[in-house]
């Protein structure tokens, strides 16, 4: 018995060892690891736009919660973890999100890479300065994406960036990328369509934030001005005076504030120059809920749309043709702000 044991239990230790290595290898294999690439962006139109590229081969987080002002938002500590973890950032650019920026370029991975969307997709000849950003100050008007012509653009850039980094998944984003045109396109057919309903006259649009410049400028429709100056305080008297002077002269139907900024100066300029008022419009803000159809880029322009067309005496029948919902599902983490 000692006999066998003793030639035996060496044999048995070696096949132990064996046995215990391939179960470690095997719980190291089947272990969750993410070797997707991690992309952070800011605020939520992009976000989408950048989901409806991607589907869920990358980790995508939009660093800047849904509700907040991206010209003003400062990034927590916290934020300082995603930022340095993440491959790839895609920004805006054209100085909407300054302060996030500078906390990327202080904390991001030497070899993570920075995409500025607005900056690759219009140049200085085709800059907007207003009320906002006057020109003397010398940042033109960021609000590119509520043009869906530029949101093409900032989709065709995305793509190719991902194909850069992530050649694997090269079939997948130009697939997403060719669908995501399409509706784009549908939704750029659309307003086209239903702003012809609108009695000339009144393409006239007066809003809290100069958001729509580039929307104005696709669509043939005049900016009267904004309520909310280029450092975010209320307006002047003076300018107070001749909006509602502006208003007055030429009819305006209806002027428009923002869904997730109130404005009370906005509103008493509408009620003294005895027009609508509508607070429902979001620049950088998806209606519904992360993971509804509408809470998407185009949700967004249809609900704004829609809106506006409808305060103004226009149609909405075009636009109710448009899906909404992401063409390869919605994974992003919108973070959004409650």
């Amino acid at each position: 018995m000692k006999a066998w044991f003793g030639k035996t239990f060496p044999m048995l230790l070696v096949l132990t060892l064996i046995a215990n290595a391939c179960v470690g290898e095997e719980k190291k294999a089947s272990a969750p690891h993410d070797r997707r690439l991690m992309v952070v962006t800011t605020v939520a139109p992009i976000t989408s736009i950048v989901e409806n590229v991607a589907g869920d081969n990358i980790q995508l987080t939009g660093i800047i919660p849904e509700g907040m002002n991206s010209h003003t938002f400062e990034p927590i500590p916290s934020d300082i973890k995603i930022i340095a973890a993440a491959d790839l950032f895609m920004l805006n650019g054209l100085d909407l999100e300054t302060p996030t920026l500078k906390l990327v370029h202080a904390n991001k991975k030497p070899i993570a890479s920075i995409l500025l969307l607005g900056n690759n997709t219009i140049t200085d000849k085709d800059f907007v300065f207003d009320f906002s950003f006057p020109k003397e100050q010398g940042h033109p008007n960021p609000h590119l994406w509520l043009n869906p012509e530029y949101a093409m653009q900032y989709a065709r850039l995305v793509r190719d960036e991902l194909i850069r980094l992530d050649p694997e998944n090269q079939t997948d984003y130009e697939q997403n990328t060719a669908r995501f045109f399409e509706k784009l396109s549908a939704l750029n057919r659309a307003i086209a369509e239903a702003v012809k309903t609108i009695p000339e006259k009144n393409r006239r649009l007066l809003t809290y934030h100069d958001s729509w410049p580039y929307f104005a400028r696709r669509y043939g429709f005049e900016i009267i001005g904004a309520a909310q100056p280029s450092d975010f305080s209320d307006p002047s008297p003076r300018e107070v005076a001749r909006l509602i002077d502006q208003i007055r002269r030429e009819k305006v139907p209806a002027v428009f504030g923002s869904q997730v900024f109130t404005s009370p100066v906005l509103e008493q300029i509408a009620k003294e120059a005895e027009t609508r008022y509508i607070d429902k419009l979001r620049d950088d803000e998806l209606p519904g809920k992360p993971g509804d159809p509408q809470h998407s880029y185009i949700g967004m322009m249809l609900e704004n749309t829609e809106t506006m067309f409808e305060a103004l005496g226009g149609s909405t029948e075009p636009l109710k043709k448009i899906d909404p919902a992401p063409v390869a599902g919605s994974y992003a983490d919108y973070r959004v702000n409650n």
